[in-house]
């Protein structure tokens, strides 16, 4: 069955959609496995895009309903999230306020000056470089930003960390369950196995419910990037219920429904380890495909790792979702000296 989401919930389209499938030939010769990608960090439209403008297509429009003009957010000094946010704010003429906190102890000199963040203030945000440490608990720098909003005579709307923990975080990814149905059905294919990386919990989340739509049952992992998959599968266990319930989905979301290994997370959150710049390497050789130190990379070493033990099965038929974040590249540099 389809959600049908878009009848149901406003929306406010910003990307390139459907964001393009297509197959990762050198890479599947050399796993054993048939790899394909789906590229939501080229057809995201905004800023060089990524997972979080699916999501946030759906919070915008909330936010106009409101009437709200300035868009405020929390994420890394180094957040691909913040970056979408700014550029959704920029494009609908909103302002945006971003909290931009220290999750991350990378010690670089221009860690706080390129990438993303440079990307966020060219698009006229405000960023406010305080907090630190990973989690997705309601932040009091986030909750701090929203009320000097409030001071200044702005009327503000809270998009939490990744779009994640909101009442529409996980429309974006049960909406893309759809499109991918549309896409197999098109090309003559099944992705009986789907890897994407997962964090915040709600591009995972919604893709839980997504699938669990569909007729067809399907492989969904998720690869923690976070370094606390506990925290991970309690934020991706939360939004999925929820975004069940909110969808109307005639069944209920069991434990086992969500998969998420912890084997690629590295060190810790936004710390890349030797098999995630390996596999950042392996991707732009073989494939010419970007991945980032925080996320995409770990989830593409996550991806190989299972397809060269067997964990993935010769024959499987695999997609990657890649979600964005080639931005930070930079940022890391000194990473790939």
């Amino acid at each position: 069955m389809s959600l049908d989401l878009e009848s149901r919930f406003p929306r406010v389209k910003l990307g390139f959609w459907p964001s393009p499938i297509h197959r990762l030939a050198r890479l599947s010769q050399d796993l054993g496995v048939e790899v394909w990608a789906k590229r939501d960090d080229v057809s995201s439209g905004l800023a060089f895009g990524g997972n979080k403008v699916r999501k946030l297509e759906w919070l915008a429009a909330d936010a106009l309903a409101q009437g709200c003009d300035t868009l405020v957010s929390i994420g890394n000094i180094q957040s691909n999230h913040t970056r979408q946010v700014a550029a959704v704010a920029a494009a609908l003429g909103l302002k945006c306020r971003l909290v931009q906190e220290e999750w991350t102890r990378w010690e670089d000199p221009v860690y706080d000056k390129v990438g993303n963040i440079l990307l966020s203030r060219l698009m006229g945000a405000q960023t406010v470089l305080e907090g630190e440490g990973y989690s997705t608990a309601v932040k009091e720098t986030w909750e701090r930003a929203l009320e000097q909003v409030r001071r200044e005579g702005g009327k503000p709307y809270a998009i939490p960390a990744g779009a994640s923990d909101h009442p529409l975080g996980g429309l974006g990814y049960a909406h893309f369950c759809d499109e991918l149905a549309r896409q197999e059905e098109e090309q003559g294919i099944f992705f009986d196995t789907v890897v994407m990386a997962t964090c915040t919990g709600s591009t995972q989340a919604g893709m839980v419910v997504g699938f669990a739509a569909q007729d067809r049952e399907r492989r969904l992992i998720g690869i923690d990037t976070a370094a606390d998959a506990a925290m991970t599968r309690a934020a991706v266990t939360k939004i999925a219920r929820a975004t069940a319930e909110l969808v109307g989905l005639p069944r209920m979301i069991s434990d086992n429904a969500i998969e998420i290994d912890p084997r690629f997370a590295g060190p810790d959150y936004g710390l890349p380890d030797e098999p995630t710049i390996a596999a950042i390497r392996m991707a732009a050789s073989l494939e010419a495909m970007l991945t980032d130190p925080v996320y995409e990379g770990k989830s593409m070493a996550g991806l190989i790792a299972m397809a060269r033990n067997g964990e993935i099965p010769a024959g499987s038929k695999v997609l990657y979702v890649h979600l964005g974040g080639a931005p930070a590249l930079n940022a890391y540099h000194n990473a790939f000296a």
